[in-house]
């Protein structure tokens, strides 16, 4: 199955909105964190750091949910449920992090010694939206 971004998801993800990613653990529950978004090519984009839960979660199971919400209106989102097709570390990741710290934060990330910045590319399967 496949889904396709539209306009205002596209620009939920691209606004400073925080997501919820839910990931697998290896027993089957489900695992909730907060993430910076973002979207591109008609896939979801999250980073994390290598070795965390999601990292390892997905790593392992490929499945996955985001929900995005407008700030202050939970009368305004979209959720996602995919799969991860793509894992990047390196330069991608590195500039990728750099450019979520600069939309969020509104400054250039500062690398942290020994981290790996992670970069996954999600596919969407199914959308749900609310309010748009």
């Amino acid at each position: 199955m496949s889904a396709e971004l539209r306009a205002a998801d596209l620009a939920l993800m691209h606004e400073p909105n925080y997501a919820q990613l839910v990931t697998l653990n290896a027993d089957g529950d489900p695992q909730v964190s907060i993430v910076w978004i973002d979207a591109k090519g008609g896939h979801v984009l999250v980073n994390t750091a290598e070795g965390r839960r999601k990292d390892r979660n997905m790593r392992r199971d490929p499945r996955v949910a985001v929900l995005v919400a407008r700030n202050g209106d939970a009368y305004r989102w979209v959720a996602v449920e995919g799969r991860v097709v793509d894992r990047l570390t390196g330069p991608h990741a590195e500039s990728h992090i750099d450019a979520l710290s600069r939309k969020y934060d509104g400054r250039p990330w500062t690398p942290v010694e020994g981290q790996v910045r992670v970069l996954y590319r999600i596919h969407p399967d199914r959308i749900v939206r609310y309010g748009g």
